[in-house]
């Protein structure tokens, strides 16, 4: 295929994804884009989001159309380093389209990557590996009320470069649901096992919203594990806190109440997917969910204020730290961002909320990347 060509292809956002809708395009054809531009927003049944162009160049062809839908891998779009012939894209297009018919018809015979069980140290741990990659992993730990699927937008990515361990927290996912006394001790240390049990002596840890607290918290415990910390709109900076949020999470139990507590978590709202709805009302209804968020609510955030407050300890940390924080944050304030320790770097995200790995994936893939070398 020509060198000047780049395909534009329907992303995997999660593992249950296989196709998705183009819901409306942001560029015309012929338009110059930059990496990392929205090109087009896609739906699935679980969210909605814009698709950002990982190279800079002229959009020549839009190959799909408004409100089609198509399986993943299928060819959205074509990008054109350089000027090119009609008849050429035609052509890169006809080829493309040969190659994923072949494509398609091998991986319908072979397995993808699937979560798997650990039992770490009294912890019953669910977790998803992928990709591989010389030097230290990076491993992925959500929020509270979160699991693995959080990373949806970003392990993909990063298990292009690198070894990629996304884990469900204790009380999370489809870990088990005993989550001891449900303090950050108690968290930072199931996945300090969950570390050992794996054989990863050091890693690149990614954590958000309580995540960020937690790997914080395991990093000053045990800097030993720790290559480096990213700290995604994360708890422990400061003691203010969402708690309408926290106790709304909990109490919903209806379609209705879970997509009113989820909407504040986006800068754009309409993110939010039925299928993600229907997914944590499905979690929640688990023997053992609501003790266990409960316990972890009482523990780290009595009363809606954060009672573990680490942020003049990262001045300790000798490896790379960077703090991610969307400006639309409505559950963590954003000013927690600021006046920390001159070791740790600072990115503030325009128009992006508590989940900027989602909001503004390409932007946070990208500093996860740099810092994880």
């Amino acid at each position: 295929m020509s060198e000047t060509l780049l395909a534009i292809t329907m992303p995997k956002w999660g593992l249950a994804m296989d196709e998705g809708m183009v819901v409306a395009w942001h560029v015309a054809e012929g338009a110059r884009i930059d990496d990392g531009a929205e090109i087009l927003d896609i739906e699935t049944t679980k969210i909605t989001n814009a698709l950002e162009s990982t190279a800079a160049g002229v959009l020549c062809r839009r190959v799909a159309d408004e409100g089609e839908t198509l399986a993943v891998g299928a060819l959205l779009g074509v990008i054109s380093e350089d000027a090119v012939e009609a008849g050429e894209v035609d052509a890169f297009i006809a080829r493309f389209n040969e190659n994923f018919a072949v494509a398609a018809a091998e991986a319908a015979t072979q397995g993808a990557s699937e979560p798997e069980i650990v039992e770490a140290a009294g912890w019953r741990l669910n977790y998803l590996r992928t990709g591989e990659g010389a030097g230290a992993p990076i491993v992925l730990v959500h929020g509270f009320g979160g699991d693995l699927n959080n990373w949806m937008f970003n392990q993909p990515d990063l298990a292009q470069s690198h070894c990629v361990t996304a884990l469900d927290l204790p009380g999370h996912g489809r870990s088990g649901k005993d989550v001891g006394v449900g303090d950050l001790g108690a968290l930072s240390g199931a996945l300090g096992a969950f570390l050992d049990a794996l054989g990863i002596g050091r890693a690149h840890l990614v954590g958000h919203s309580l995540g960020g607290a937690v790997v914080l918290d395991l990093a000053l415990r045990r800097p030993e594990t720790a290559a480096s910390l990213t700290l995604i709109a994360s708890a422990g900076l400061g003691p203010e806190i969402n708690g309408n949020y926290i106790e709304g999470f909990i109490a919903a139990g209806r379609r209705k109440e879970m997509k009113a507590v989820l909407a504040p978590l986006f800068a754009a709202p309409g993110m939010v997917g039925r299928d993600m709805v229907e997914e944590l009302l499905r979690y929640k209804r688990l023997d053992g969910v609501e003790a266990a968020l409960r316990g972890i609510a009482e523990a780290v955030f009595p009363g809606g204020r954060q009672r573990t407050v680490l942020a003049g300890r990262l001045a300790e940390l000798t490896q790379p730290v960077q703090v991610i924080q969307g400006r639309e944050d409505r559950i963590v304030p954003p000013a927690q961002a600021e006046g920390l320790p001159a070791n740790v770097a600072v990115t503030l995200i325009e128009n992006a909320g508590h989940m900027p790995q989602m909001e503004a994936a390409a932007e946070v893939n990208r500093l996860i990347r740099k810092i994880a070398v």
